[in-house]
């Protein structure tokens, strides 16, 4: 059996999303469906001694209904230089934090002019590190000439990759056709997260913090906690 993942670029993301392409034979960064104001496309979280903050990247001339791909990064203001500080001094203790620093240096200083870009760039940059990359197939879904809309198009586009088994995250469950997937000889997979713990700063352990947070604290040594498993879609939805 060959496995797919389909998703959005995501900013430094989190684990989570790791141990989805952990999963995967091929990964397709889903870069030409509408972006999404609030979603994890141009933003993420991180621990700091002062409690949760965003790392944001600004987006300039945003306009309804515009794919990801097209969405403008606005270098108005000098973000980068304003994230790294910020990360330097949450995980100045970090024993890692040198491996994190410079992971993230070197996605910032390639040249990029949309979020796509520099999303796709945070977790293929990630994944290196972790060497996830290995064996494994990635794409974009505007290079693979797939057309249509919703649970048919992601048929379609596992399908075009010679797959048949779509690992997907907890979110589908409420919009994904399954009864379409079934029919098509698609097997649907849900994440089984998990959240395996690892050490951390400022307070009380959580998952939903950027991978940045994993590689400060564990180094490569933290590719243990990228270690869940997937439900079929019957069982998980029960």
């Amino acid at each position: 059996m060959k496995r797919i993942v389909i998703s959005q670029p995501m900013f430094f993301p989190w684990v989570g999303l790791f141990e989805q392409i952990r999963l995967a034979d091929v990964y397709v960064h889903y870069d030409d469906v509408q972006f999404s104001k609030g979603s994890f496309v141009n933003r993420v979280q991180v621990k700091t001694s002062a409690g949760m903050k965003w790392l944001t990247v600004p987006l300039q001339n945003l306009r309804l209904g515009q794919e990801i791909r097209a969405v403008m990064i606005d270098d108005k203001t000098d973000w980068r230089r304003a994230h790294l500080d910020l990360l330097s001094q949450s995980y100045a203790s970090s024993p890692f934090k040198d491996d994190m620093m410079s992971l993230v240096q070197s996605v910032y200083q390639r040249s990029a002019r949309t979020i796509a870009e520099v999303a796709v760039a945070s977790m293929e940059a990630i994944c290196d590190y972790f060497s996830l990359t290995q064996g494994k197939n990635f794409a974009t879904s505007s290079q693979l000439g797939i057309g249509g809309k919703s649970s048919q198009r992601v048929v379609d586009l596992v399908k075009r990759c010679d797959c048949d088994v779509y690992i997907t995250g907890h979110g589908a469950r409420y919009y994904l056709d399954h009864e379409l997937f079934e029919s098509s000889g698609v097997r649907v997979e849900y994440m089984d997260y998990r959240k395996l713990p690892y050490r951390q700063l400022h307070g009380e352990f959580t998952p939903y913090v950027s991978a940045l947070d994993l590689i400060a604290n564990e180094g490569r040594d933290g590719s243990r906690v990228i270690a869940s498993r997937t439900l079929y879609w019957k069982d998980f939805i029960k």
